[in-house]
């Protein structure tokens, strides 16, 4: 594989680069290579886990949607008696 070389890299992000791979216990080659391939959609995000929860997701039908807000209708209001 061929090598890149960066110049003119501020100081802030080279903390953050050299922060990042001493807590993930890699090298800064690695951790650099990593988040390019984020930045280029190559990479899914490790930190995206929606797809776990797909099961959870679906479609109201609208007859469910205005029972479930006639359910929670009373959650949006203001007792005065609450805050005494």
């Amino acid at each position: 594989m061929k090598s890149i070389t960066v110049h003119g890299i501020d100081r802030e992000t080279e903390k953050l680069i050299n922060l990042r791979a001493k807590s993930a216990r890699t090298s800064v080659n690695k951790i650099v290579k990593e988040l390019l391939a984020k930045a280029l959609g190559l990479r899914k995000d490790t930190n995206d886990h929606r797809d776990e929860f797909s099961d959870l997701f679906g479609v109201w039908m609208k007859d469910e949607e205005e029972r479930f807000l006639e359910a929670v209708k009373d959650l949006g209001a203001v007792h005065p008696e609450d805050w005494k």
